[in-house]
């Protein structure tokens, strides 16, 4: 239970169904302006009481920090833009809390998530889909899940939308039903993703580099790696620019920015590693299946080529723009778009 509204009408459901439900609260932060703090665990608590269900605070600050907050830090060092939600989802919401769990003898682990699992008759194996809410579906953040998770994860708002989430948290009289969302990531609220490297990793508040075309003249200086994303326009520090250009490449080891024309952010194929199937086996033929790289991209055609164990590489049928290392690449059916089957984590592109 994040403190949130969703979470807090996921417990409410499960214990209309007459489920034993037991409130957790993973505090990630002791800052009461972020997500997961003691102010979100005040509105939990609040929650379980209205709904008489046991509740716990657990404490993973330190942990939360190591594997989540520097690993933010050292992505953009080296010149990738991460997705800090992914790791979340997948290590906290569901690896430590199912372990957290199993200490309480629960059967399975219900969040807000709007996403929906279904299971396969014949093989028994669960199936990862879109939520029905189109808008809110978050999905593209599960794909890590493997199937021992799946099987024990529950997702009781799949089917529902939002505006029935909060009008079903009224007319229960829930103390979260008007309580806004984050909007950022959770421990970034103000948004400056360069600032909070620097507080992590001081030394690359003295970073610099220069920002070249794609014939190498220097155009300007920088003053960090971590300051810029692939297809970024704004914020470039070029005065005499005559055109719009877009950061097309990241060089970590050069400490280089490369700028170019909108059309150089264009790719055709892209290598994703540490993938992950949903259905625990690696697909011995290619995949055709639609491809997500970022949360609210439009999921785009394309060919998925098994490498090896852990590697595939994506041929999109078009060419999609601003392709990001560092970025998660989630692999939907390709017919109807709903159907997580896999993914990974875009390493490089190609035009």
């Amino acid at each position: 239970m994040s403190g949130g509204v969703d979470s807090s009408v996921a417990a409410a459901l499960l214990t209309r169904e007459g489920y034993e439900v037991i409130g957790v609260t993973m505090q990630l932060s002791g800052d009461a302006s972020r997500c997961c703090s003691l102010e979100d665990a005040d509105d939990a608590r609040r929650v379980a009481d209205a709904l008489g269900i046991r509740f716990f605070v657990a404490n993973y600050a330190d942990l939360f920090r190591k594997e989540v907050i520097e690993n933010f830090a050292d992505e953009y060092l080296a010149g990738r833009t991460p997705i800090p939600c992914v790791t979340c989802n997948s290590r906290f919401k569901f690896e430590h809390l199912m372990s957290r769990a199993s200490v309480f003898g629960s059967e399975s682990v219900a969040t807000g998530h709007y996403a929906r699992i279904e299971r396969d008759e014949h093989s028994g194996l669960a199936r990862l889909f879109r939520s029905r809410d189109r808008r809110k579906d978050q999905s593209y953040f599960l794909f890590e899940l493997s199937q021992d998770q799946l099987q024990r994860a529950r997702f009781p708002l799949g089917e529902m939308s939002k505006d029935e989430v909060r009008m079903l948290a009224r007319e229960i009289g829930l103390a979260t039903a008007d309580k806004a969302e984050s909007q950022e990531i959770c421990f970034v609220p103000d948004g400056d993703y360069a600032a909070m490297v620097e507080k992590i990793r001081p030394e690359a508040s003295e970073a610099s580099g220069e920002i070249v075309d794609n014939d190498g003249q220097v155009l300007a200086q920088h003053r960090g790696i971590h300051r810029f994303t692939i297809g970024q326009r704004h914020g470039l520090g070029i005065d005499d620019a005559n055109k719009p250009l877009y950061v097309s490449r990241i060089d970590a080891e050069t400490g280089r920015i490369v700028v170019g024309d909108r059309e150089d952010l264009a790719s055709t194929t892209a290598e994703v590693g540490r993938v992950n199937w949903v259905s625990g086996a690696v697909p011995t033929e290619p995949v055709r299946a639609r491809v997500q790289i970022r949360h609210r991209h439009e999921a785009a055609l394309a060919t998925v080529h098994v490498v090896d164990e852990g590697r595939v590489q994506v041929e999109f049928n078009e060419a999609v723009e601003a392709v990001t290392p560092g970025q998660a690449a989630v692999f939907y059916d390709a017919e109807a778009n709903d159907e997580v089957l896999g993914g990974g984590w875009i390493d490089e592109l190609r035009s």
